[in-house]
C-alpha cells in the first residue's frame, strides 16, 4: 500500500479524499492555487505544494506542476478526483513516465471512454444503444446548425471533454444552436482546455440514470447499483438520490450487467459511471461514460457501505477487489443535494465573497438516519471567483425515500450560510414539492415546475403559522431577557402572559404567548374570532444563535434566526420572511404607516453578480429593442449573456472588457 498521495484538486472532494487516506494510514499532499493559500484542503492535508496563480489553466491544469509537487513530497501516486485532469488521457502516461501510479483508470480506458465522442463510437460498435447524434467534432456555427436541422429539434450541444453541465445547451432552433455553440465551445475552452463539440438528439421528458462501476486490473468488474440524477438545472445535478424510484430489480440488472460488459470490453480498471437517458417506461440508452469518481458517488456509498475512494485507493495498488457482485446488497435509500454559491433569486448567478457564518447541520447517525455534510469551506473563508460554485454536498440516508427525503429537508432547515448568497431555499422547496416526494422525475423538472424561475416563496398555510409561531417565541425570549437585564424579575422567569400581533408579509397573525411549564405557549386567534389549540414551542435558544432548534408540539423544527431593524429574518423550508412582531399598541401606529415603494431599475442593466467582462455588445447612442444581447459576464466559468429588459436608446456605458466588477454594478444606463 502506497505510504503517501498526492490530491491533484481542491474542494470538497480533495477533503474527502484526504478523510479516507488518513483512515488508511496514508499521508497526503495537497496542491493549491494563490487564491487556495487558505482552503480546508490546505489545512487538512500532511503537506501542502503551492502551484500557481489562481485561473486553473496556469495552476491545478498544468501537468508539469503536479508532477513536480510529487517528486518534490515524494508521493507514490495521484488521485485527481473529479474535473481538472482527472479525464485526461495524458495526466496518467505522464505520470506513469514519472513513475507514479495514478489512482484512477488505465489512460487506454480513458481513451476509450472519458472523451464523449470516442465513448458513443465504442458503444455503438458494441451495439448499445445510443442516442441519435454526430459523433464527429463539429468545426463551426455553420457546420452545428446543419446538423441540428439533419437531426431534428431539439438537440443537445455539448463538449467533448465536458463534465459539470459546463459546455453544455439544449437547443431549438437554428438561432439558438448558433449562438449556444459559441458560448459552450467558449465555456469548454476555459474550463477544459479542450473546445471539441459534438451534438445529440435530445430526448423529451428523460430521466437521468448512472450506474455505478468498481473494476480492478484483474479483470474484474462490478456495479454497485444506480443513482437518479435527474433534477438537473442547466444540465447540471442539484438533487442526486440511490437508488432510482423508476427502476424496478429487472432493469436494474439490464443497465448493470450492459454496463459491466461495456467496461470490460476497454479493460476498465477502477471506479467510474456509465450514464442512461432513461425513457419513463424504463426504456434507456446509452448517454456516455464518467472515467472517474463522480461528485455524487456518496449517494451510492450510504446504501452500499462501500468507500469507493478507499476501494479506488487499493485497485491503484494493485489489489483485487474484495468484493463480488453478489455481495453488493443495497440498504435503505439516500439523497443528495448540492449546495452551490448562487442567488436562486437572481436566476441562479454565481455569489462569491467571505463565509461570515457556516454553520452546517452536525453529521450523525441518529435513529437509523444518517447526516452527512462532504465540505471543503469553513467559516471565514472566502468563496472565489475562479472555481466551481459548490459549497457542500448535504446527504442524508435513512430506511425509506420518504424518511431520507424529511430528513433531508430537516438538515436543509438546520444549514446556516452568511456573507454570500446561496442555493439552500431551492434546495428546501424542493424537498417540499409534492412531484419531488412522490418521485415522478424528469430532467425537465426544475423548468416544468419553476417556468419563471425561482422567486421568494410566500409563507402560506403550516409553514406560515410555524414561522409566526417562532417569531412569537423569539420575541417573548428577548423580551424575558430585558426584563432579567432591567432586574424587573430578580433574576427568575416567571409566567406571563402577553398579547402580540406578528406581521409575515401581508399576513397579521393575532396571537396569545406565554411560558407554560419550561416551553413557551402559542395560541392563534382565528379570523372568526375563535381560539386554535395551544401549540407547544420547546427550544434552548439564546439571543444571537442563528439556528432556532426545537420541537413544535414534539416535532422537530429548525428555523434559522437573522436580526433586522424592528424585526427578525426567518427561513423555513425554503420561505424566507421578514417577521415583526408587535404589541397591540404598536400595531396600530404600524398600520398607519406608508409602504416603502422599491426603485424603478428598468433602464439600468446591473451586473447581476461578482464577475469579469467578457463583451459589451452596444455603443452610447445605438437604439436596442428588448431581449437583445447587451454584455457578457462571466464568474466561476460560466458565461451569462446579459439581455435588455425594455426598447430604449443606450445612454451610458460605464463598463468595457476585463472590468471586475460587483454585484448590482451599472454596466449599461439607457435614456
Amino acid at each position: 500500500m502506497f505510504k503517501r498521495i498526492l490530491i491533484a484538486n481542491r474542494g470538497e472532494i480533495a477533503c474527502r479524499i484526504i478523510k479516507t487516506a488518513r483512515k488508511m494510514g496514508i499521508e497526503t499532499v495537497a496542491v493549491y492555487s494563490e487564491a487556495d493559500k487558505d482552503a480546508l484542503h490546505v489545512e487538512m492535508a500532511d503537506t501542502a505544494v503551492l502551484i500557481g496563480p489562481p485561473p486553473a489553466a496556469q495552476s491545478y491544469l498544468i501537468i508539469e506542476k503536479i508532477i513536480a509537487a510529487c517528486q518534490e513530497t515524494g508521493a507514490e501516486a495521484v488521485h485527481p478526483g473529479y474535473g481538472f485532469l482527472s479525464e485526461r488521457e495524458a495526466f496518467p502516461k505522464a505520470l506513469e513516465a514519472a513513475g507514479i501510479v495514478f489512482i484512477g483508470p488505465n489512460p487506454k480506458a480513458i481513451a476509450a471512454m472519458g472523451d464523449k465522442i470516442e465513448s458513443k463510437k465504442a458503444a455503438a460498435a458494441a451495439k448499445v444503444s445510443t442516442v441519435p447524434g454526430h459523433l464527429g467534432v463539429i468545426a463551426d456555427e455553420k457546420e452545428a446548425v446543419k446538423i441540428a436541422n439533419d437531426i431534428g429539434y431539439p438537440v443537445m450541444i455539448k463538449a467533448s471533454a465536458g463534465g459539470g453541465g459546463k459546455g453544455m445547451r439544449i437547443a431549438w432552433s437554428e438561432k439558438e444552436v448558433a449562438e449556444g455553440f459559441a458560448r459552450s465551445r467558449s465555456e469548454a475552452k476555459s474550463s477544459f482546455g479542450d473546445d471539441r463539440m459534438f451534438i445529440e438528439k435530445f430526448i423529451v421528458d428523460p430521466r437521468h440514470i448512472e450506474i455505478q462501476l468498481l473494476g480492478d486490473k484483474h479483470g474484474n468488474v462490478i456495479y454497485l447499483g444506480e443513482r437518479e440524477c435527474s433534477i438537473q438545472r442547466r444540465n447540471q445535478k442539484v438533487i442526486e438520490e440511490a437508488p432510482s424510484p423508476l427502476l424496478d430489480e429487472a432493469t436494474r440488472r439490464k443497465m448493470g450487467e450492459q454496463s459491466v460488459a461495456l467496461a470490460k470490453a476497454v479493460g476498465y480498471d477502477s471506479a467510474g459511471t456509465v450514464e442512461f437517458v432513461a425513457g419513463q417506461d424504463r426504456s434507456f440508452f446509452f448517454l456516455e461514460m464518467n472515467t472517474r469518481l463522480q461528485v455524487e458517488h456518496p449517494v451510492t456509498e450510504l446504501i452500499t457501505g462501500i468507500d469507493l475512494v478507499e476501494q479506488m485507493i487499493r485497485v491503484a495498488a494493485g489489489e483485487k477487489l474484495s468484493i463480488k457482485q453478489e455481495d453488493v446488497k443495497l440498504k435503505g435509500w439516500a439523497v443528495e443535494s448540492r449546495v452551490y454559491a448562487e442567488d436562486p433569486y437572481r436566476n441562479f448567478l454565481p455569489s462569491t465573497g467571505r463565509l461570515t457564518r457556516y454553520r452546517p447541520p452536525v453529521e450523525q447517525v441518529i435513529d437509523g438516519v444518517t447526516v452527512r455534510n462532504d465540505t471543503g469551506v469553513y467559516e471565514g473563508g472566502e468563496i472565489s471567483l475562479f472555481y466551481d460554485p459548490m459549497i457542500a454536498k448535504l446527504v442524508t440516508h435513512a430506511s425509506t425515500r420518504a424518511e431520507a427525503v424529511e430528513a433531508q429537508g430537516d438538515a436543509l432547515d438546520a444549514f446556516v450560510i452568511d456573507g454570500i448568497r446561496h442555493n439552500i431555499p431551492f434546495l428546501s422547496a424542493l424537498m417540499a414539492h409534492p412531484r419531488w416526494k412522490s418521485g415522478k422525475l424528469s430532467t425537465g423538472f426544475i423548468a416544468e415546475e419553476f417556468p419563471e424561475g425561482f422567486h421568494p416563496q410566500a409563507p402560506e398555510g403550516g409553514r406560515a403559522e410555524v414561522i409566526a409561531a417562532v417569531a412569537a417565541a423569539i420575541d417573548h425570549v428577548l423580551g424575558e431577557r430585558k426584563r432579567q437585564i432591567s432586574g424587573q424579575m430578580n433574576g427568575r422567569v416567571v409566567t406571563r402572559e402577553a398579547n402580540r400581533a406578528v406581521w409575515l408579509g401581508e399576513q397579521e397573525y393575532r396571537l396569545e404567548v406565554k411560558r407554560e411549564n419550561g416551553t413557551i405557549g402559542v395560541r392563534f386567534d382565528g379570523k372568526d374570532g375563535n381560539k386554535s389549540a395551544v401549540r407547544h414551542l420547546e427550544s434552548s435558544w439564546k439571543p444571537g444563535e442563528p439556528l432556532w432548534a426545537g420541537t413544535i408540539d414534539s416535532k422537530p423544527v429548525a428555523v434559522q434566526v437573522r436580526t433586522i431593524p424592528n424585526g427578525f429574518a426567518l427561513s423555513y423550508q425554503g420561505v424566507e420572511a421578514k417577521v415583526f412582531v408587535f404589541t397591540e399598541r404598536e400595531a396600530a401606529y404600524a398600520r398607519l404607516m406608508p409602504v416603502k415603494q422599491a426603485a424603478n431599475t428598468a433602464k439600468l442593466v446591473l451586473c447581476p453578480m461578482p464577475g469579469l467582462v467578457v463583451s459589451i455588445a452596444v455603443a452610447e447612442g445605438q437604439e436596442v429593442k428588448a431581449g437583445e444581447t447587451v454584455a457578457v459576464v462571466e464568474a466561476m466559468k460560466m458565461e451569462n449573456v446579459l439581455r435588455a429588459e425594455i426598447d430604449g436608446t443606450v445612454k451610458k456605458v460605464n463598463a468595457k472588457p476585463g472590468d471586475s466588477l460587483a454585484v448590482d454594478a451599472v454596466i449599461i444606463e439607457f435614456a
